[in-house]
């Protein structure tokens, strides 16, 4: 997978913001102060690490090769994917998606529902324009 088009993918994604809080590389995306994806891209084997469900991480760990248990984070609820293994493009964007919605879902209820309200007046406004 390309790296910029999955730096575009999370960037795109609803009120994310992305930085370097651990230097040049990684760059972290976070929503609302919490981590949800870590792309390293300064490596020969470029990865993104994402939050998922542990039942999810173990089968996935078991049936990609690209895929391993979160690097430098805890090995239950966090996985790596190498970006150029044997995981689709596609497969790894939902990884992001259910990534962030599984941090989303974990947020206080005012902040969901911020997400929420945001969302709704992006639809609204792409709707407005054409």
């Amino acid at each position: 997978m390309d790296i910029q088009r999955l730096e575009e993918f999370l960037n795109n994604l609803p009120q994310v913001e992305a930085c370097n809080p651990f230097g040049p590389d990684p760059l972290v995306f976070k929503i609302r102060d919490k981590m949800f994806a870590y792309l390293a891209f300064d490596t020969d084997k470029p990865f993104v690490t994402v939050k998922c469900e542990p039942q999810d991480g173990a089968f996935l760990t078991d049936q990609f090769d690209a895929i391993k248990p979160g690097y430098h984070m805890n090995k239950r609820h966090w996985i790596s994917v190498i970006l150029n293994g044997d995981v689709e493009p596609e497969m790894i964007e939902d990884l992001c998606l259910s990534s962030f919605r599984l941090v989303v879902s974990k947020l206080k209820k005012s902040d969901r529902e911020a997400l929420q309200l945001y969302h709704l007046r992006s639809k609204y406004n792409q709707t407005e324009h054409r």
